[in-house]
């Protein structure tokens, strides 16, 4: 069920202590959004409005906070324009953070709330899994040669090659026990999900908390040792690579100069930090700013998106390049996604080690950044690595 915002029905925002749940995902509707980190988060169920994007905050702008606490609009943006998906006002939202929980209720005016569906019952899990690629090793290095050539003419610096991966299983997935493994297995990470897209990013696009903007882009990687002693000889390769130094470089230049057009004050880690997920090391910048035109979240993050992270260096002529190559409409993999208040804060992150879940199907996509002197083996490695998160929440109890 769920309301549709207009001009003539005023929609107004309740919000309540509750007790802590002993599980928030027992609160996420069919079809609803999650946002979990760390212990922390909300989730929601049921629509009390629907809104493009790019009108989001003039939607949120109209909804009476009857308890000073400002509504929000939550929701996973397509990678192609972020500015013309769509974002949902929740009818519910149950939320947990260091301070305890709360519920927050959106209705029209003068409506009750609206009846909540019930959570689906939990049926069997899958057992038999067939996995699918949507490119060979060969079909891949044909499609990294191809950027490197263009990188050689000197038509682009950097290219991110994405490729898929399909999961055909015997029983429907349940969303609810791939969120539960995924906050288990994946500290740190933004574990996220907007109907049937499902993700753990570890990447922070854009935050903003009051007038302070921050972001922590990603770019570099290297996948996780064997052993102890393993990682750590990996880390320090990665710290001392030439390769993967430009290319971090890249997005955190593109990231600074695209904060600057909003923020002043803003300043850039001297040295990337690594960070240790599950399955890869990262090199990660945080880059800070202090928002100087009113910008709300959502607005921070259309305007980065798409960073040299999950694009290429020029990005018009690496994502031209891009569409020839990858074969298939990214959607909202690598989009941002995430969520918007109204007084403009909010959290949006980059849509990675995601899966597209429908019924007994999963479509997982991962990319890997292409730049001179990058290798198809390594590079096909890292991406597998990537979807290893996925795969293991998927198929792995």
């Amino acid at each position: 069920m769920s309301y549709e915002a207009s001009p003539a029905r005023q929609l107004v925002a309740r919000t309540r202590a509750i007790a802590v749940p002993d599980d928030l995902l027992e609160a996420l509707g069919p079809g609803g959004f999650a946002w979990l980190r760390d212990g922390q988060g909300f989730v929601t169920s049921g629509v009390a409005a629907r809104v493009r994007a790019d009108r989001a905050d003039e939607l949120l702008a109209r909804i009476d906070a009857e308890d000073g606490d400002p509504p929000i609009a939550v929701g996973a943006l397509p990678f192609d324009d972020p500015g013309s998906g769509e974002l949902v006002v929740p009818a519910q939202l149950v939320g947990l953070g260091p301070d305890g929980a709360w519920v927050t209720e959106v209705s029209p005016r003068g409506a009750p709330p609206l009846p909540l569906e019930p959570a689906a019952e939990r049926g069997l899990e899958p057992g038999k899994f067939v996995v699918r690629r949507s490119s060979d090793p060969d079909e891949w290095a044909a499609a990294v040669e191809a950027i490197l050539a263009a990188i050689g003419r000197g038509e682009l610096e950097k290219a991110v090659l994405a490729r898929q991966a399909t999961v055909e299983a015997n029983r429907p997935f349940d969303l609810h026990r791939i969120l539960d493994r995924l906050r288990a297995r994946q500290a740190g990470c933004f574990v996220y999900a907007d109907g049937g897209f499902v993700g753990a990013s570890p990447e922070l696009l854009v935050a903003r908390n009051g007038d302070q903007a921050i972001s922590r882009p990603m770019a570099g990687t290297v996948a996780r040792g064997a052993t102890e002693s393993d990682d750590a000889r990996r880390v320090e390769a990665l710290a001392r690579s030439a390769k993967d130094a430009w290319e971090h470089r890249v997005v955190v230049d593109a990231v600074t100069a695209a904060l600057a057009l909003h923020c002043t004050d803003v300043q850039a880690g001297a040295e990337p930090e690594i960070a240790r997920l599950a399955t890869v090391s990262h090199l990660v910048t945080t880059i800070t700013g202090t928002v100087a035109d009113g910008s709300s979240a959502l607005a921070l993050a259309c305007s980065l998106h798409p960073t040299p992270a999950v694009g290429g260096t020029p990005t018009g002529t690496a994502l031209a390049l891009l569409r020839e190559l990858e074969g298939f409409d990214r959607d909202r993999y690598a989009g941002p996604v995430g969520w918007v208040d109204a007084s403009g804060d909010g959290q949006w992150a980059v849509g990675l080690r995601s899966a597209r879940i429908d019924g007994a199907t999963a479509t997982l996509t991962a990319g890997a950044g292409i730049v001179d002197g990058s290798e198809p083996t390594s590079e096909w490695a890292e991406t597998q690595a990537k979807l290893e998160p996925m795969l293991q929440a998927l198929i792995r109890p």
